[in-house]
C-alpha cells in the first residue's frame, strides 16, 4: 500500500531547542541570530514509492503556512518532483513534519521529464516560450511558489557533458509550472548563462542552485560558481565570483552582478583530497528591499561542511551583464557588498550537512524571523536530511 504521509515526530530532534537555550540568555545579544533546533529525516525514508532525499530547495506559502521541496533526482532514481510538507516551527524549536504529498514535475506535454543520463548527443532545451517548451532532461534544484499566481517556478541546472562520444549541452533553466507541476513556461536564459563547448559560460553542475522573488515583479537567479570566463572556482587560498541575475516575469534580464564567494575554509585532510565553496541558495529579504539572503556552503574532504548565511546588498553593485569576463575587465567591477549573518558551527548546530535550500518560517512572538533550511543528503547514508530552524532578531 503506498503511503502518502510520512510524519517526522520530534524524537529525530537534536537537542539545540528553546529549552536548552533560555530566552533569558539572549538579553543582552538582542541582535544575534539563534538556533531554534533541527529534525534529521532517517535515510531510506519514502514517500509514495520515491526515495525522500536529494532535497535541494524549500519555500513556504504565506497564505496556507505550508511548505514546497524539491528533490535534485536527475529522474534516476524516481521521476525529477516536489514534496508538499507541513513543518512545525515555533518558539520551543522544529516539531514535527509531515510530508503531504508529492508531485511529479512534467513537461508542457504532462510527461516526466526523462532521465538526465539518457540525455542525447548535442541536445539543447527547445526555444523559450514554445508550445511544446521543456522536454529536455532536467536537474532540479531550487524552488519558489510564485507570489501572484501559488504555482511554483524552479531551477534546472542542466549539464555540460564533454566527454565520450555524446557530449551534451543542457543549458541552466527557470521553469513556471502549476501547483501540480506540469511546466507551463520555460523562461529564457541569459546569453552568458548559456552553456558552450568552448572556455565561455558556466561549469557543469555550477549553474542555477539559486533562485528568489525580489520587489516589483522581479526575480534573482545565482550561479553556484564562476563562469569559466570568469575566474577560477574557490579554492583554500583565494575566493571567486558569481553571478547574480535580476529578470522580470517574462525572463528578459534587466542587471548582473557579482558577488564575492568565500576562500575555501580549510585544506583537504590527507592533501589532495576534493574541496568547494559556492553558494547554493538565496533568498529575499522583505525588510531589507535591495538584499539578499545568500548561502555559502563548502565542503572539504575529511573535515566537513561549513555552511554561512550572508546578507548581500545588491545596491551599488555595478551592472556586468555586458562584460564578457570579469576577470579580465580593464576596470574591476564594484562587486555586491556582503555581511555575515551567521555560522551554523557558531549557533551550536552538533552536525553541519550540506545545506542547500532555505526560506522565511513564521514569525515568533518575540518578535523575531524564522529561517527555515534543508540539507541535500545526495542519497548518501553518510550524510543527513535536515532540516534546521534558525531565528533572526
Amino acid at each position: 500500500m503506498p503511503i502518502t504521509s510520512v510524519r517526522l515526530l520530534a524524537a529525530g530532534v537534536l537537542a539545540l531547542g528553546a529549552a536548552a537555550v533560555p530566552a533569558s540568555a539572549h538579553a543582552d545579544e538582542a541582535d544575534a541570530p539563534r538556533l531554534l533546533g533541527a529534525v534529521t529525516v532517517p535515510h531510506g525514508t519514502e514517500v509514495e514509492g520515491t526515495a525522500l532525499g536529494g532535497l535541494s530547495g524549500i519555500d513556504r506559502d504565506p497564505r496556507t503556512g505550508d511548505y514546497v521541496l524539491i528533490s535534485d533526482d536527475r529522474s534516476d532514481r524516481n521521476p525529477a518532483r516536489f514534496y508538499t510538507a507541513d513543518i512545525q516551527v515555533d518558539a520551543s524549536g522544529v516539531g514535527a513534519v509531515d510530508v503531504t504529498g508529492v508531485h511529479t514535475l512534467r513537461d508542457a506535454d504532462g510527461a516526466p521529464y526523462p532521465p538526465l543520463s539518457a540525455a542525447g548527443a548535442g541536445q539543447r532545451p527547445c526555444p523559450p516560450r514554445s508550445a511544446t517548451c521543456g522536454r529536455g532532461a532536467v536537474d532540479p534544484e531550487s524552488i519558489r511558489i510564485d507570489p501572484a499566481t501559488g504555482g511554483v517556478w524552479w531551477t534546472t541546472e542542466g549539464e555540460r557533458r564533454l566527454d565520450g562520444d555524446t557530449p551534451v549541452l543542457l543549458d541552466p533553466q527557470v521553469r513556471a509550472a502549476d501547483r501540480d507541476g506540469r511546466t507551463r513556461r520555460v523562461l529564457p536564459t541569459p546569453r552568458n548563462l548559456r552553456m558552450d563547448d568552448g572556455d565561455r559560460g558556466p561549469r557543469a553542475n555550477l549553474t542555477f542552485e539559486g533562485l528568489t522573488f525580489a520587489p516589483h515583479g522581479r526575480f534573482v537567479t545565482s550561479m553556484e560558481g564562476p563562469l569559466l570566463q570568469d575566474g577560477p572556482v574557490a579554492t583554500p587560498d583565494q575566493g571567486a565570483v558569481v553571478r547574480f541575475s535580476v529578470g522580470d516575469r517574462q525572463g528578459r534580464r534587466t542587471a548582473q552582478y557579482g558577488y564575492p564567494v568565500d576562500p575555501v575554509f580549510a585544506e583537504p585532510e590527507p592533501a589532495g583530497g576534493a574541496y568547494d565553496n559556492g553558494v547554493s541558495e538565496i533568498l529575499a529579504d522583505p525588510e531589507h528591499p535591495g538584499r539578499l539572503l545568500v548561502v555559502e556552503r563548502a565542503y572539504v574532504a575529511g573535515v566537513g561542511n561549513e555552511v554561512r548565511i550572508y546578507r548581500a546588498d545588491l545596491r551599488g553593485a555595478t551592472d556586468i551583464s555586458r562584460l564578457r569576463s570579469i576577470e579580465d575587465a580593464r576596470r574591476a567591477p564594484r562587486l555586491v557588498e556582503k555581511e555575515l549573518v551567521a555560522d551554523l558551527d557558531d549557533l551550536g548546530l552538533e552536525h553541519v550537512d550540506n545545506i542547500e535550500g532555505m526560506t522565511w518560517g513564521p514569525d515568533l512572538p518575540s518578535g523575531e524571523r524564522t529561517l527555515v533550511l534543508v540539507s541535500d543528503d545526495n542519497f548518501s547514508a553518510s550524510q543527513r536530511t535536515q532540516v534546521v530552524a534558525v531565528a533572526l532578531p
